[in-house]
């Protein structure tokens, strides 16, 4: 896809300097190297308004319309990490906003399944991705807290936008030995990064990771 350029190598230190806030549960002070080499391969200035370029490559949210943002770097690649995925996963995600998180994400699984509900966005992250060749990425505009049921079971799901309570469609849809990472939280309060994780036997168990803030789930949903 990118060959790696220096404002790139400066992305991915900045991530790594970041880590150690992490480091609890990852459980190493290191992010998988599939995962940096993935960071270093999407040219995140490509998934930005034009007057956001000088900016593509700061650790930090940009705004990409509707208001919505695409996610720090750092958080980016940390989500992506504890994922744990492999070549053989199809992932959700929901929330696609620009594009970048999915395009991360398909360096590194089979399929990636992404929702948005701006359906403007949607149809740009969809023609952004084709015009870079990113070929396994099949994006909808619909409502992400329903998932998408056609193509579940999912290996893993990620969510970009922070909800009040994990949507129980999502976890639905999650594999027996999946994981799932939600923000969790209102819009101006604090958030917390979620990590679920479904056990072989479908017990579900789940671990706050960091504190975030990001723009919120929308659409229309039930109260739990």
């Amino acid at each position: 896809m990118n060959k790696s350029t220096p404002e790139i190598e400066r992305m991915v230190r900045d991530i790594e300097y970041q880590i150690p806030l992490a480091s609890g549960v990852l459980g190493r002070d290191t992010l998988d190297r599939r995962v940096l080499a993935a960071m270093r391969k999407v040219p995140r200035h490509e998934f930005v308004p034009a007057d956001e370029v000088p900016y593509a490559y700061d650790d930090g949210p940009l705004p990409i319309g509707c208001g919505q943002t695409v996610s720090q770097p750092f958080i980016v690649a940390l989500m992506t990490d504890l994922l744990r995925t492999r070549p053989d996963h199809v992932v959700l995600e929901v929330g696609t906003g620009s594009g970048y998180q999915s395009a991360v994400l398909s360096q590194l699984v089979k399929q990636v399944y992404s929702t948005e509900i701006h359906c403007e966005l949607a149809d740009k992250a969809r023609e952004r991705l084709s015009r870079l060749a990113y070929r396994n990425v099949e994006i909808r505009c619909g409502d992400g807290y329903f998932g998408w049921r056609e193509f579940a079971p999912f290996d893993g799901i990620i969510v970009t936008a922070a909800a009040p309570h994990v949507p129980p469609p999502l976890v639905e849809q999650l594999k027996p030995g999946g994981r799932l990472l939600i923000p969790l939280g209102w819009p101006h309060l604090p958030q917390e990064l979620l990590l679920l994780e479904k056990g072989v036997d479908g017990q579900v168990t789940s671990r706050d990771v960091l504190s975030v803030a990001f723009v919120p789930l929308t659409g229309e949903h039930p109260a739990v």
